[in-house]
């Protein structure tokens, strides 16, 4: 989230798109209903008549698959307006806050769904030269903040979304016309400098091959309506766990390490090479450039792991890390695929359930079969647990080893966790855990205890890496400890450091992470404050917890401002400048402390400073492009490429046809039960509110099929099938898509073969396929057909 939970209360306007937050993400929705008493207005854009869209103002249907033409045609409406009546926008904000003015290389070009510098061999963009800025003979980008420049981004924005015009929008994703304006013209009200609107997502934007653009499209209009920044604004992404957020800046994903530093690679074979890849060089004096520091994170990091071991001589212990090809994927989809090729010989399965919760839940359970052994870290026997005994399998041909080590619930261990909000509280264990389960902290402890003392005795490939480390946690781990650690000391004094401001890059640092530096500090434990107070008038409530980075609530939050340090909205000021202290006042300011508020643009991450509409960084294009599911009833109006270009396809021979699979499925979880179900289909109670998988389709479809409500089902796809019990529902509605007919069915995932109820998975149906920059699989968006069982 660039914002916080109870800062959408400070929205006018709220754009909720992949998401049902009002089922999924309820007390989420407790700041929505506050916003709405205040009279802001809700938007739920969603394939099915959700809970949420049973509060909003407008609900538009949509085609699962299509958001980007969906939000491109609202893109396209924004850019119009602008032209048209800039006195409803914040026109300063666009000029000198985004780089819808800078100038883009003059060979930049988009023909037919591909930009320049495709490879189609690789299926990759293998030369980026022209989606980069020109500059000047001091290497500075050029800018023409009239917009009239023909390379400039706005231009080039405008003309990329002059083909989203509402009727070609309409016919693409199925929502009606007048709807599209609706929504087109009440999210862009927005855009006036005393208006605030705030995008809240999930999975249902994520979860498809183009998942990072569409998070990118919200990006677009937010820096065009200037959202970013500002009390109310920005986009906010729900997670679905208490600690999803925590994990993913403590390095879940495989190509980083914690704080969100770049995993090292083969093309960087010395820390010298490896901090030059990380470190981007500006020219630009107003250029912040916040990532010019991350030597001192990656050295202060590696002082933490490796203490006495990481000198200046063997480069802080650089040469320990593993390095992965570069170019190296190691996502979800390729580490079952390579499992599946019997590389992959053991698995560490940690309150993970991929028996369930992966994509084609057939082939990863296939795919487990190949192991010699796995290792399952979890509160129940979960499915992948026991997967060596699973329905029409025999037990005596599969190989593989496991193992079941029991581990606490969140009420049973003490330790902190990490909220949409970005805010780390401080939680603290309620009661002991059953029989011999054990938190993980002491899981992952004892396990490396014991790993070391192997690779001790007997060696091993880069033993130094594991020898070495500085890992003194003893019999019984303090979370507290590691929470230090985490936070950093300076190593000359001993003491704890204030922030990630103190950290250096000459080894007398250390930092197990730079974001969380400053979460608990000499002064104590930042992250177990309970101060209620608000002294900000807009919910900042900046004593309570803790909140990276450095406790700031809003990042971003110079943008909130004009050039001279005043507040765009005074009634909901974020931070303002006093020129006459010469100081900040409000959230904990973005950047440098003492800069005045023109010294430095705001988006300090990126090194031009300027929110990026045109955005160079990514796989797959600068602009979001609207580009069909793998599986899609129906071809690409918006260009003849069908499919990303620049995804990977894993399984060819899998991908479903309009005439076998007629039906777009899509996927989704119930308040009543949790991911894939082993915390909720192990107690009575959520398991007697849904017993069954179930099967949402329309009244038309029904029909259509003879299908009553309550009989059973039958879903198959090109990968598998799955049997539910018909939910026969207005909830979904047929769509029309270029002149026919489409129609929508509904399935939840939670449910597997163990349990006190059981069903079958939805993922058995789903394919691998993933999101060209992630890999994210698509989960939200393939072809199936129904019949009656």
């Amino acid at each position: 989230m660039t914002n916080h939970w109870s800062d959408i209360g400070n929205a006018d306007v709220i754009l909720i798109m992949g998401s049902n937050a009002a089922e999924n993400h309820p007390i989420s929705f407790h700041w929505v209903t506050k916003a709405m008493e205040k009279g802001a207005t809700l938007i739920n854009v969603d394939p099915r008549f959700t809970r949420t869209s049973a509060r909003a103002n407008i609900w538009a249907p949509m085609r699962s698959g299509t958001d980007i033409a969906f939000l491109g045609g609202m893109i396209r409406h924004i850019v119009e307006d602008i032209e048209k009546s800039p006195q409803n926008y914040n026109m300063e904000y666009l000029r000198e806050y985004t780089n819808a003015g800078w100038l883009i290389n003059p060979g930049y070009a988009f023909n037919d769904g591909v930009f320049s510098g495709y490879d189609a061999t690789s299926r990759t963009y293998k030369d980026k030269s022209t989606w980069q800025y020109q500059v000047d003979d001091k290497g500075i980008p050029k800018q023409d903040k009239t917009f009239q420049d023909p390379t400039c981004v706005f231009q080039r924005l405008k003309e990329h979304y002059a083909r989203y015009d509402p009727d070609t929008v309409s016919r693409v994703t199925g929502t009606p016309k007048e709807v599209l304006l609706r929504v087109y013209q009440a999210f862009a009200s927005s855009g006036k400098p005393d208006k605030a609107g705030t995008i809240l997502y999930a999975m249902g934007t994520t979860q498809h091959t183009v998942g990072s653009q569409n998070v990118r499209a919200y990006s677009v209009i937010q820096l065009l309506l200037a959202n970013m920044g500002i009390a109310g604004g920005g986009i906010n992404a729900l997670r679905g766990e208490s600690n999803v957020q925590g994990s993913t800046d403590f390095a879940l994903l495989f190509h980083l390490l914690p704080g969100y530093l770049p995993v090292p690679s083969t093309a960087q074979p010395t820390l010298a090479k490896y901090l030059e890849a990380i470190t981007p060089v500006s020219k630009d004096s107003r250029s912040g450039n916040w990532k010019k520091h991350q030597p001192k994170y990656m050295v202060s990091m590696l002082k933490a792991w490796y203490g006495d071991a990481a000198t200046k001589d063997n480069e802080f212990g650089y040469q320990f890390l593993p390095k992965i090809p570069a170019g190296g994927n190691y996502s979800w989809i390729p580490l079952f695929e390579a499992m599946e090729k019997g590389t992959i010989k053991g698995l560490l399965c940690w309150g993970q359930n991929p028996a369930v919760g992966g994509p084609n839940s057939n082939a990863e359970r296939k795919a487990l079969e190949t192991l010699d052994w796995l290792v399952a870290v979890d509160l129940w026997e979960t499915e992948t647990a026991v997967f060596w005994k699973r329905p029409g399998v025999d037990p005596k041909t599969i190989g593989t080893e496991v193992f079941m080590l029991p581990a606490c619930a969140s009420y049973e261990k003490e330790g902190s966790v990490t909220n949409s909000g970005r805010l780390a509280q401080w939680r603290y264990k309620a009661i002991d855990p059953p029989g011999e389960a054990e938190d993980d902290l002491w899981v992952a402890v004892h396990l490396m205890d014991k790993i070391r003392a192997l690779y001790a005795q007997q060696g091993g490939p880069n033993a130094d890496a594991i020898t070495k480390l500085a890992w003194n946690y003893g019999e019984h781990p303090e979370p507290k400890k590691v929470a230090q650690e985490i936070n950093g000391y300076d190593l000359a004094t001993g003491k704890l450091a204030a922030s990630f401001l103190a950290l250096k890059d000459d080894g007398t640092t250390s930092c197990g992470n730079w974001l969380f530096s400053g979460s608990y500090t000499e002064a104590g434990n930042m992250m177990a404050r309970r101060d209620p107070k608000d002294a900000s008038g807009i919910g900042l409530n900046s004593n309570w917890a803790w909140c990276w980075p450095v406790n700031r609530r809003i990042i971003y939050n110079r943008a909130s401002v004009d050039l001279k340090g005043n507040p765009w909205d005074p009634k909901r000021a974020v931070v303002k400048w006093d020129p006459s202290k010469k100081a900040w006042s409000g959230d904990v300011i973005d950047g440098f402390g003492a800069n005045a508020p023109a010294e430095i643009y705001p988006f300090i991450m990126l090194p031009e400073g300027v929110g990026r509409l045109f955005g160079m960084g990514m796989a797959d294009g600068p602009f979001p492009e609207h580009y069909e599911p793998w599986e899609s009833p129906e071809g690409n109006l918006l260009s003849r490429t069908q499919l990303d270009p620049a995804v990977k396809i894993w399984r060819p021979q899998e991908q479903g046809t309009p005439d076998k699979y007629p039906y777009v499925a899509t996927t989704y979880r119930v308040s009543e039960h949790w991911q894939a179900g082993a915390m909720t289909r192990n107690l009575p109670w959520p398991s007697e509110l849904f017993p069954e998988m179930f099967v949402e389709l329309s009244e038309a479809l029904a029909a259509e099929k003879g299908i009553s409500n309550g009989s059973k089902v039958i879903v198959e796809s090109a990968r598998g099938r799955v049997t539910g019990v018909a939910i026969v529902t207005k909830r979904l509605t047929p769509l029309r898509i270029n002149g026919r007919v489409v129609h929508q069915v509904g399935l939840p995932w939670h449910w597997g073969y163990v349990g006190l109820v059981t069903g079958d998975s939805a993922n058995l149906l789903t394919p691998h396929i993933g999101d060209a920059n992630t890999t994210m699989p698509e989960y939200k968006a393939f072809l199936v057909n129904v019949r009656r069982a």
